[in-house]
């Protein structure tokens, strides 16, 4: 991982507390549903006692649904284990002051058992192993994620009791890039951005988007293990900023029938020399002279996006971890359905952008619902993937990939659930207990939805069946 100044140091934080600027140090992880879980403390019991030595948490916080329900099935943790504890070791690299929440400060933990192994099926550790197999080759990845949210002038405990029917969006028309439909939101959005800046994120821009009342606020890449810690952080914080604002957002990958919450995400790497790997001609292993594939991309760009194609179907689990994230694969809705890969062309679900240094690929797939961990290191594991194997890139789609004759990522959860469970490459890279432990957690979710009434059977069969 590259070298960089936490947001905020340690000693910066003793000065805070003991100046009484400080009186709380949140220590969290992100779960499985890509939440951030953990205790708030005291900030000088956390300086003295948590700091080094880090505390303890129920490990069933793997092993939970959205519910928070214990479920049956999970080697890790179960009854019959008796739910012991995990380890949350918190990372000095992470810690910042959260401004939406005054007087506090939070920092990231890692998770391990108590003789300090790391907790294999945690996001974090996922991620990280990934990023380790990079390293061995002299590589970094960076990362940039693109999150959409709906904003609705209704406040969550509201939204809650009407059953999240009839709400009130923030715009009552298309917004896509106006400025006068962002200024109707503007003082939430502007909140949300200097706060986030005040976080130690940097901020680039924020937009409308299609769906009525939707919005994207954008950061600055950086290393992938940071841009996905900053991800969690920031989508825990805009929640509360939003609550504090008296209305809710949501990040949800379908929230109705129109276009759903995209979170594109942008990866690029760079050699030990801070050289970037993808851009044609950097990296001695093109065979081009430099630069001569048509599209920019070095050998190892064409390897690498060869193996994310050949491997999508297979991880799409990690991109699209919930029921609800298969509602946007619809065609001409700008969310992709099929498996290619275009230069500069939004319909396919990996697109090729950027211009020398900047060159990366895009994957589109994913949603808002997305754990940032588990799909970058998905992508990291699929690009070695091809890389390993010297794979060759399949023609680029230059037309409209809706309309092609590519393969269609899966439909369903239950579908990606079976291709997750049954890869090889998938076993290979993450290891069987990554492999089993989430392929359960869709088992339990296929199983929850399964057996739900929904209010769209009561309207179609209550009095016409």
């Amino acid at each position: 991982m590259a070298d960089r100044r936490p947001p905020l140091t340690v000693e910066e934080l003793r000065r805070l507390v003991a100046a009484g600027d400080v009186d709380t140090v949140v220590l969290a992880f992100t779960d499985m549903q890509g939440r951030l879980q953990g205790k708030r403390f005291a900030a000088r019991f956390f300086l003295d006692e948590v700091l080094d030595h880090g505390t303890e948490g129920c490990n069933y916080l793997l092993a939970v649904d959205a519910e928070m329900n214990t479920v049956d099935g999970y080697a890790m943790s179960s009854w019959e284990k008796g739910y012991g504890d995990f380890v949350l070791r918190g990372d000095r690299d992470t810690l910042r002051l959260t401004p939406w929440n005054p007087g506090t400060a939070l920092m990231t933990a890692d998770l391990a058992w108590h003789d300090g192994t790391p907790v294999a099926a945690s996001p974090r550790q996922v991620l990280r192993r990934q990023l380790d197999r990079l390293a061995e080759r002299g590589w970094t990845a960076y990362a940039g994620t693109e999150l959409e949210f709906i904003v609705f002038r209704d406040t969550y405990e509201s939204a809650w009791e009407r059953g999240y029917r009839g709400l009130t969006p923030a715009n009552q028309y298309n917004v896509d890039y106006s400025v006068l439909g962002t200024g109707r939101v503007e003082p939430l959005l502007r909140r949300i951005r200097n706060e986030m800046g005040a976080a130690g994120m940097t901020v680039e821009s924020a937009k409308g988007e299609c769906n009525l009342g939707q919005h994207e606020i954008a950061f600055r890449y950086d290393d992938a293990l940071t841009t996905c810690d900053q991800h969690s952080v920031y989508k825990t914080g805009a929640k509360e900023i939003a609550a504090q604002e008296g209305t809710a957002l949501t990040f949800m990958a379908k929230y109705d029938e129109r276009e759903g919450n995209s979170c594109h995400i942008h990866l690029s790497l760079r050699d030990a020399d801070g050289r970037p790997v993808l851009a044609g001609g950097t990296d001695g292993t093109d065979g081009t002279g430099g630069g001569a594939d048509p599209y920019g991309m070095s050998g190892t760009m064409r390897h690498f996006l060869a193996g994310q194609l050949a491997l999508l179907r297979e991880f799409t689990l990690l991109y699209a971890p919930n029921i609800n994230s298969y509602k946007r694969f619809r065609p001409g809705s700008f969310a992709p359905t099929a498996v290619a890969w275009g230069p500069d062309n939004r319909t396919c679900a990996l697109r090729v952008i950027g211009h020398g240094p900047s060159h990366r690929l895009e994957n589109r797939l994913p949603g808002g619902d997305v754990n940032p961990y588990m799909a970058v290191a998905g992508m990291v594991a699929a690009g070695l993937y091809g890389v390993e194997n010297e794979l060759e890139l399949p023609d680029a789609c230059t037309g409209n990939a809706y309309d092609g004759d590519a393969e269609h990522v899966p439909a369903t959860l239950r579908e990606a659930a079976g291709l997750w469970e049954a890869s090889e490459p998938a076993r290979a890279a993450f290891g069987d207990e990554v492999v089993e432990h989430y392929a359960h957690m869709a088992r339990v979710e296929q199983e929850a939805y399964d057996t739900a009434v929904t209010d769209w059977e009561r309207y179609r069969s209550f009095e016409r069946m």
